[in-house]
């Protein structure tokens, strides 16, 4: 890795693989026949807009399961780690660091961690087609509960589905551009916009970094690898980062 002296700006990308030991199942596994709360539903069902238009009880009733199941997870040792992360570099003047997840978790913040971006969307919000406000949610939708701001009946989960545009891109292009350090965590290289960034990375000069618990689909692009558990590989990563 390039002198941590030389680091002063960081943007670490965490997916799936960072939640997994947590107990939360992605679409991934539940296809590789291992079961999880996504058995027996394709994308094509549940996670995308012409999901919603065709039966949109159906994809109420799966988020709010998945909604009432992360709230039973807890944030593990590459969480708390990233939220050390978090607290430490930004003591000395002149540093800067973004988590920007792919998950739909609140892990990250449970765990301590501040400068955090969801890109993907969060599932303990709710945002409303009325008025276009996002609220605090962590109860059903099912039944089309009014929107707290309008009160509207006009609730969807706060989730970027296949098909729509990620969040917040201007500000996650803009971190990059300023960083020294690129960082992807548990990711699978497969879904873009964020399998790009590693190559946006590389372009613009940035030292790329992948710690996964095996190869991505991206990782020829990373000037490293580091592979193994994410709450093992994490949390040596930041000791290593700080100092011990």
């Amino acid at each position: 890795m390039a002198a941590m002296d030389s680091i002063r700006n960081i943007v670490i990308l965490t997916g799936a693989g960072i939640s997994a030991e947590s107990g939360i199942d992605t679409f991934r596994g539940a296809n590789d026949g291992r079961g999880g709360l996504w058995e027996n539903h394709r994308v094509e069902d549940v996670a995308t807009p012409g999901a919603y238009e065709r039966d949109p009880d159906l994809v109420l009733r799966f988020y709010d399961m998945r909604r009432a199941a992360i709230q039973d997870k807890q944030p593990n040792a590459a969480h708390h780690a990233l939220a050390r992360l978090d607290r430490e570099w930004a003591r000395e003047p002149g540093r800067e660091l973004l988590i920007v997840t792919q998950n739909v978790d609140d892990l990250h913040q449970r765990g301590g961690a501040r400068r955090v971006l969801h890109m993907h969307g969060q599932h303990l919000t709710a945002w409303c087609g009325a008025c276009d406000m996002r609220s605090p949610w962590t109860g059903p939708l099912a039944q089309r509960p009014p929107c707290p701001a309008c009160g509207a009946a006009a609730l969807r989960p706060d989730i970027v589905w296949f098909g729509e545009m990620p969040y917040r891109m201007d500000e996650i292009y803009a971190a990059l551009r300023k960083a020294d350090l690129f960082v992807s965590i548990g990711t699978s290289g497969a879904v873009y916009p964020a399998a790009g960034f590693v190559r946006s990375a590389r372009e613009l000069g940035i030292r790329t970094l992948e710690l996964n618990l095996e190869r991505s689909q991206g990782s020829d692009w990373f000037h490293e690898t580091r592979l193994g558990p994410a709450t093992q590989v994490v949390p040596a990563w930041v000791d290593e980062l700080l100092g011990g």
